[in-house]
């Protein structure tokens, strides 16, 4: 009769489990991800996924909410980041991530992405008819003397690229975005630094007229390579808080 194995203790039964444990961890250090880069590209990559990257009309660009921001105004980032920040515009997203960042940091971050210059965003279909797309080009090229409504063009450059440092452009924001950032000011929840006259403005104009605004700006396509004017015709058609003289 074989004599009996001898009973496996519990701390022979450790020291195995140890063993196997070393013996994988060659093939865990393996398979681990490089160390990410401190950079400032790679943390704003949260950012980029949504306001900075190239579209093209497969993208359905129509559809989206957030507007492009790679080449904008640095002056102008900036204080929309402070404007979350400090409660002027309102987005929980938003207002969570900025939050806690300093003013120093913020201003990198405006600074980041205004040296971006990704490709120029493709027109955008419309179901708008004829009259109200003249209407919208109408109110952005020349205004409405009738309502006190100033041309677009008079503050935000007459190719709609925005004016350094503190005006953005207007071309290649979605629709829906354009039309949501003016109810928003009619109905009081963005805000600007005062005297806010995108607020007064906003105020003057009709559903209806907002709606042409956004129809007839979706359908002209943002220039590939355009960069904001350097200056404008001065003084603005308002008094205007966020790009004072």
């Amino acid at each position: 009769m074989p004599a009996a194995s001898p009973p496996i203790t519990l701390g022979a039964r450790f020291a195995a489990l140890l063993l196997g444990w070393a013996a994988c961890l060659p093939l865990l250090a393996a398979e681990r991800p490089a160390v990410l880069p401190d950079t400032l590209e790679q943390r704003l990559l949260a950012c980029s996924a949504c306001h900075a990257r190239e579209l093209t009309r497969t993208d359905a660009r129509e559809d989206l909410f957030f507007p492009p921001i790679s080449g904008k105004p640095a002056g102008y980032l900036y204080h929309q980041l402070l404007n979350f920040r400090e409660g002027r515009r309102q987005n929980p997203l938003m207002t969570y991530m900025v939050d806690h960042l300093s003013e120093a940091y913020l201003r990198e971050i405006a600074q980041h992405f205004s040296d971006q210059h990704l490709p120029g965003a493709p027109s955008q279909p419309t179901v708008a008819g004829p009259a109200v797309l003249e209407r919208g080009r109408l109110l952005v090229t020349r205004g409405d003397t009738a309502i006190k409504v100033p041309a677009c063009v008079a503050c935000h450059g007459d190719k709609l690229g925005g004016v350094a440092p503190a005006i953005p452009g207007l071309l290649g924001l979605p629709r829906d975005y354009v039309n949501a950032q003016l109810g928003a000011w009619k109905n009081k929840t963005r805000r600007a630094n005062a005297p806010d006259c995108m607020a007064s403005i906003a105020s003057r104009l009709s559903l209806a007229d907002v709606a042409a605004i956004s129809s007839w700006l979706a359908t002209q396509a943002a220039q590939s390579g355009a960069r904001p004017a350097s200056a404008i015709a001065r003084p603005l058609p308002l008094a205007c808080g966020s790009s004072p003289d």
